[in-house]
């Protein structure tokens, strides 16, 4: 796992919010580095979505920052992506960002 530049607990925090995000609009523009760290982590949260039932909810919830994406998940995407066994997210690199020439990448759901 990546510490990208930040303690445990911003991390977490950052990708727990970055994963609501990705979740709710269906697309992410990010850093590269952090777009790597993101993709399996949303992976995740689709797989307890397809398994439905209130355990698997309540996981998905102690992660995800809100519930109506929460609600979302189980209900729209789940769904969605009820044939596919895996492979739900997708990591685009898009270039150099303006500025600081940190490496952009956006993560959209397949």
């Amino acid at each position: 796992m990546r510490k990208l530049g930040k303690p445990t607990d911003q991390r977490l925090a950052m990708l727990r919010q970055l994963t609501t995000e990705l979740l709710d609009h269906g697309k992410l523009e990010t850093t590269a580095s952090r777009a790597k760290e993101v993709a399996p982590l949303a992976e995740q949260m689709i797989t307890l979505g397809k398994k439905s039932g209130l355990a698997n909810y309540r996981q998905a919830l102690s992660f995800i920052t809100r519930e109506d994406v929460a609600h979302k998940l189980f209900g729209e995407i789940a769904q969605k992506y009820a044939d596919r066994d895996g492979g739900y997210t997708r990591v685009v690199l898009t270039g150099p960002r303006r500025g600081d020439a940190a490496e952009m990448a956006i993560v959209e759901l397949v």
